[in-house]
C-alpha cells in the first residue's frame, strides 16, 4: 500500500487534521516499507487522541488557528520521534509533546500568562460540586468557558486534562510534569479561582 493511501484512508478527519499525515508523507525515504509500517502503526495508536491533543492545545493557547498548529506541529513531532517510544500510555505521551509545543508558542509570542502557586496549600474539595465538572453540560457552560479562559495557562491546562479528559493525578503529572501533590494543589487552586470568577459575574446576564 502506497503512504498516499494511507493518508486518504484516514477517514473522518478535517484537512487540518490531516496536514501533519501529508507533511510526513513527504519525509526522506518515507516509501520505504518500514516507514509505512511505521505509519500505520503510528495512526491506529495515536489518532484516537487527536480530539483530546486539540483540547488541550485550545484550552491553552485560547485561539483555534494556534491550536490547529499546534496539533499540526505536535503530531508530526511525535511521528518523528515514534520510534522510540516504548510506553504503553499513548494519549499521557502525546499530550506531553502537546503541552510542550503550546507553551513553546505562548512564550515565543510573549504571551505566556504563568503564575505563583504556593504548592504547600492543598484543599481536597469536592469534585462533583466544580464548575469545571459541568464544562460544557450546562445552561452556564459559556460563562464556564470564559472563566476558564480568564485563568492563567496552568489552571487552563490542568482543569481539561482532569475535567475534561478525565485523567489521573498520575496522568497529569506525567503530561505537566510536576509532583502529583503540585497536581492536587494546583487543581485546588484552580477550582477556587474558577468558582471566584463564576461568583463575580453568575446572573449578570440574566
Amino acid at each position: 500500500m502506497k503512504a498516499t493511501d494511507l493518508i486518504e484512508d484516514s477517514i473522518n478527519q478535517s484537512s487540518w487534521q490531516r496536514g501533519f499525515l501529508q507533511n510526513a508523507s513527504e519525509t526522506k525515504d518515507f516509501e520505504s516499507e518500514p516507514k509505512i509500517v511505521e505509519l500505520a502503526s503510528f495512526e491506529a495508536m495515536m489518532l484516537p487522541h487527536m480530539d483530546a491533543a486539540h483540547n488541550l492545545a485550545r484550552w491553552l493557547l485560547r485561539n483555534e488557528q494556534d491550536a490547529q498548529d499546534v496539533v499540526q506541529e505536535a503530531y508530526l513531532r511525535a511521528f518523528k520521534s515514534f520510534g522510540g517510544f516504548h510506553g504503553s500510555n499513548g494519549r499521557a505521551w502525546l499530550l506531553t509533546i502537546v503541552r510542550n509545543t503550546s507553551y513553546t508558542l505562548l512564550k515565543k509570542n510573549q504571551a505566556a500568562d504563568f503564575t505563583t502557586f504556593d504548592e504547600e496549600i492543598h484543599v481536597a474539595g469536592d469534585e462533583s460540586a466544580s464548575p469545571a465538572s459541568i464544562l460544557e453540560h450546562g445552561e452556564d457552560a459559556n460563562l464556564i468557558r470564559e472563566a476558564m479562559d480568564a485563568l492563567p495557562a496552568e489552571f487552563r491546562e490542568i482543569l481539561a486534562l482532569r475535567h475534561q479528559e478525565g485523567l489521573s493525578y498520575k496522568e497529569i503529572a506525567e503530561i505537566a510534569q510536576i509532583p502529583p501533590g503540585t497536581v492536587m494543589s494546583r487543581l485546588a487552586r484552580a477550582r477556587a479561582k474558577l468558582k471566584e470568577y463564576l461568583a463575580a459575574h453568575i446572573g449578570k446576564d440574566r
